[in-house]
Formats: structure tokens, C-alpha cells, sequence
């Protein structure tokens, strides 16, 4: 496997395919917020994971082949900059937190909660809300045929720790969601595409979870 999950804003997307879901990752705006456009291999359908900033670049991936819907992770501005021209372009579904979407300029005209679906052709992916960052982050996990599961975490969970909270509550929340809905749940080989930067697995992220919590970020 080529794929990296190393990009960076300027620079070339990168590309893996999970069974029959085809991953594009790219990096833009000042905050080197990640974009993600999911392309089913089998009918061509596409969906887009944060329409973060530079709606030029994120046409510029989706191509001529269209999108379906957009899926924002949570209400934080750097990962909606884009959103409006994105749809504006192509007539997607705007996806979010039902939570999360009053505070999402663009109308939200699917708003779900976890344990929803999304699909992306023939391919379908679980939403799981994991508060603290925000009351309604969502993470998007996509078990491919393979058996490895891909979370799409957004401002979450990163490399490194969870996301950025702005209280002990909210960090506690977070933590909690994290670690019962993500670790507890899943295997150590599957594969975490964070909001920005690199990408990691739990397996290499687990071990440090009894750390995370003791300094309390």
C-alpha cells in the first residue's frame, strides 16, 4: 500500500481503496484542515468529509463524477468554509449532528444522530457522536470488506490525543466517548483519518490512553 496519509496544503492528495470504497485524502486552508472524498468504486458515487476551506481544490478532487452529499464532523468554522460554495456547485446533501447544525451556516438538510448511515453507493458508513470537542461531533466508521474498520474522526480524536476541550467536564466527556466508543469497540488495526494532520491506528493511539487522561488533554 502506497498510501500514506501524509499530505499537506499545496501539495498532491493521497489515495488508498478500502474494498470497494476509494479514500482521497487532502489537506487545505490556513488550520491544514484534511478533506476527504469517498468515491464508491462500484457505482461512482462520491461523498466529502468536511468541506473544510479551498472549494477550488476540493472540485478540483471531486471531479466530474459528482457529489452525492457532505458530511461536516462538527460546528467549528474551519471545517465548513467551503461548504457553501461545495454545494452550491454540485447540489449535495449538507450531513451533520442534528446537535451541531444550528450552528452550521449552511442548512443541514439530513441531520443525524449516532447510529445512523450514511452511504456512499454501494458502501455505508456508521455515524457515532463523541461529545466534547463539541456537543455534536460525529465520527464516521466504515467497515470495509476487509476487515479494517476506517474512523473519520474529525477534531476528536488525533495522533498524539483526543481534541481540544474547553473545560474539565467537556474533557471528561470526551475521554469517556472516546475511549468506550472508539477503543472499546474496535480492533487495534483500524485506521484513524483525524481532522488535520496525520493519520494513526488505535493500536498505536491505546496505549496511551491512561496518559491522556492524567494530563487532563
Amino acid at each position: 500500500m502506497d498510501y500514506t496519509g501524509e499530505v499537506e496544503v499545496g501539495g498532491p492528495a493521497d489515495t488508498r481503496e478500502a474494498g470497494d470504497l476509494v479514500i482521497t485524502k487532502v489537506a487545505v486552508g490556513p488550520l491544514e484542515n484534511n478533506a476527504y472524498l469517498l468515491r464508491c468504486s462500484l457505482t461512482g458515487e462520491q461523498a466529502l468529509i468536511d468541506a473544510a476551506d479551498e472549494a477550488d481544490t476540493l472540485l478540483r478532487v471531486i471531479g466530474d463524477g459528482g457529489l452525492a452529499r457532505v458530511v461536516t464532523t462538527h460546528w467549528h468554522p474551519d471545517h465548513w468554509q467551503a461548504l457553501s460554495a461545495v454545494v452550491d456547485a454540485t447540489e449535495a446533501e449538507t450531513i451533520a449532528s442534528a446537535v451541531d447544525a444550528e450552528n452550521i451556516p449552511v442548512p443541514t438538510t439530513n441531520p443525524v444522530t449516532t447510529g445512523a448511515r450514511v452511504r456512499v453507493g454501494s458502501c455505508e458508513l456508521e455515524v457515532i457522536g463523541i461529545a466534547g470537542h463539541t456537543p455534536g461531533s460525529i465520527v464516521l466508521a466504515y467497515d470495509d470488506p476487509d476487515g479494517i474498520v476506517h474512523l473519520f474522526t474529525g477534531d476528536s480524536l488525533f495522533p498524539g490525543g483526543v481534541g481540544k476541550t474547553w473545560s474539565a467536564d467537556d474533557f471528561a466527556t470526551l475521554i469517556d466517548d472516546v475511549e468506550t466508543k472508539l477503543f472499546d469497540r474496535f480492533d487495534d488495526d483500524t485506521w484513524v483519518y483525524p481532522g488535520h494532520g496525520n493519520d494513526t491506528t488505535l493500536g498505536v493511539e491505546r496505549p496511551h490512553l491512561g496518559e491522556w487522561r492524567e494530563r487532563g488533554w
